[in-house]
């Protein structure tokens, strides 16, 4: 077998950040450089395991830059393989990927039918001609629901057939998960993996980790490109995960994997401020101090996280645009998280932070514990009622008709509940 270079990304999640504009444009730079990086690396071809996109039908302005990329590559006389994630498929409606895969940009690996629980099917493969590479997979569900696929799979064939094989999967590995989220996540087992791949590619965890598959190959979940949440950004900033790509090669029949980070470290910075006994008023001023105090140079983005009960009245009357106008003067974008700033005055019992609002909320929604259904006991239902909420408080885009904001919510809700539907005519 000649030696062949391929890359592999996951978790682009292109169109997160809805209501914030400089991160969501930054992760589209990531994505975009991410991109190009596989181009200058020489990879023959790409492989995508899940979330390119943070929703089915992601905003055309987001969606529309890394489709041209990508028809780019292609028309370069590279290869793309692609598997769904978990946001990024929606039963019984078109997505972007469905569009791109008919467009002929990509290839859909992971076959899409959906099949009644427990059901066995065999996992069918398609080779990449230039390089003889065996390529399968199995796309993500919501709430772990592909793990059944994977129980049910019959890998025989592909596993015996000759030839340098990958797997993509969008699912957490139960072995190789991170410590802290052991207690949060439902994954696979290695043994549920199909035997013999030289590669298996994964994706859906947005923390970097590599193993073996069953009988030894190379496994690598490359982490997210950019990430989705402060705590994602984070990680990356302190270099707990990489933020980027793996560019791997294969020598011999062997894979070795380099990491590269399509963001640099620094360019985007967290600060923790504490409001605690300070008026709404003086917030802004606290703000631009303790920013300028971080020394972030000119085109730097910086996001405080303000906490603590302010000294009298409530959290409305907070007005940062000062702040944010006197540290745009300085070359620094400031996006603040007022989230968990409590109110104080003779009119409330206690402060109450929207966090606490929102819990309230959820567990009024759910009902008592032993009354609910089973799919929504415990910390897994507690979730996905605040992601449907999150999802269901998406703005309206500029330039959105009232019809195409109402399914794309509507599919939203479908995709987080996993059950099929239709749009509004």
């Amino acid at each position: 077998m000649r030696r062949f270079v391929f890359a592999h990304l996951a978790d682009a999640h292109v169109g997160a950040w809805p209501r914030n504009p400089a991160l969501r444009e930054r992760l589209r730079a990531s994505v975009l450089r991410a991109i190009d990086v596989a181009v200058e690396r020489g990879s023959e071809f790409l492989l995508i395991s899940g979330d390119l996109f943070h929703t089915p039908s992601p905003e055309p302005s987001e969606a529309a830059p890394v489709a041209a990329a990508l028809r780019k590559f292609v028309e370069s006389g590279r290869r793309i393989y692609v598997i769904y994630g978990s946001h990024d498929y929606v039963a019984h409606r078109t997505s972007w990927l469905d569009v791109l895969a008919e467009a002929g940009v990509f290839v859909r690996v992971a076959p899409e039918a959906v099949r009644a629980d427990g059901s066995a099917w065999t996992l069918p493969w398609t080779v990449d001609e230039p390089t003889g590479v065996l390529v399968a997979g199995i796309s993500g569900r919501s709430h772990g629901l592909d793990r059944e696929y994977f129980r049910s799979m019959d890998s025989s064939s592909f596993s015996s057939a000759p030839g340098f094989k990958v797997f993509q999967f969008h699912a957490a590995v139960e072995e190789y998960l991170p410590a802290h989220f052991r207690d949060k996540i439902a994954g696979i087992r290695v043994q549920d993996l199909p035997a013999g791949c030289g590669y298996y590619a994964g994706g859906h965890i947005h923390y970097t980790y590599e193993g073996t598959g069953p009988g030894g190959g190379l496994l690598v979940n490359p982490g997210a490109v950019f990430g989705t949440s402060r705590t994602d950004i984070e990680n990356g900033e302190a270099g707990r995960t990489h933020r980027g790509l793996a560019i791997v090669t294969v020598e011999e029949g062997r894979a070795s994997p380099e990491l590269v980070d399509t963001m640099e470290r620094g360019t985007i910075r967290t600060v923790d401020i504490d409001v605690t006994g300070r008026s709404a008023e003086a917030v802004s001023a606290l703000v631009v101090a303790r920013v300028r105090a971080e020394g972030a140079p000119a085109g730097t983005l910086v996001l405080p996280r303000l906490h603590g009960v302010l000294l009298a009245g409530k959290v409305s009357p907070l007005d940062l645009g000062p702040a944010r106008e006197q540290l745009a003067r300085d070359g620094v974008t400031v996006q603040v998280d007022v989230r968990d700033v409590e109110g104080s005055g003779p009119a409330l019992d206690a402060p109450v932070t929207e966090n606490a609002v929102e819990t309230e909320e959820v567990e009024r929604l759910l009902g008592p514990p032993g009354e609910r259904p089973p799919w929504l006991e415990g910390a897994k239902g507690d979730r996905l009622v605040h992601d449907l909420l999150a999802s269901l408080g998406v703005p309206k885009a500029e330039g959105e008709s009232t019809l195409d904001y109402s399914n794309a919510r509507r599919a939203e809700a479908r995709r987080l509940l996993d059950v099929p539907g239709r749009s509004a005519e």
